[in-house]
């Protein structure tokens, strides 16, 4: 799912974003996109995958949420990224993910493209 965000991934083509969102929308955002996460997972049958993704570069929106997540929904096995692009041969999947090789997450500055978070679990 792609779930509504601030959008601050896309600052480098949005600059004016920097003035639209303020702090109280990015908690307004963050109880939207748990919610969201939650309701997607009761549609999952087990084995079902459930990807979670923003164009945000905030962890409250990002690890934050998927944490939160993961703690609350403990039938839900994260899917470290890494290995994901890993099998799927993907050129230098470890430059493409967090340190722990967890969640993907792209840099404007280190990846050339918008900023991009995503979390992915299966569902058992």
């Amino acid at each position: 799912m792609d779930a509504p965000c601030t959008g601050l991934g896309t600052l480098r083509r949005n600059p004016d974003l920097k003035w639209r969102q303020t702090p109280d929308a990015v908690v307004e955002l963050s109880v939207k996109q748990t919610d969201i996460l939650a309701s997607a997972a009761r549609l999952l049958k087990p084995g079902g995958r459930l990807v979670y993704a923003t164009c945000s570069l905030l962890p409250e929106e990002n690890e934050q949420i998927a944490q939160a997540f993961s703690l609350a929904h403990p039938s839900f096995k994260p899917l470290p990224i890494k290995d994901l692009l890993t099998e799927l041969d993907v050129d230098q999947a470890a430059t493409l993910c967090t340190a722990d090789g967890l969640y993907l997450r792209l840099w404007p500055h280190r990846h050339a493209t918008d900023g991009f978070f995503a979390a992915a679990w299966v569902a058992a």
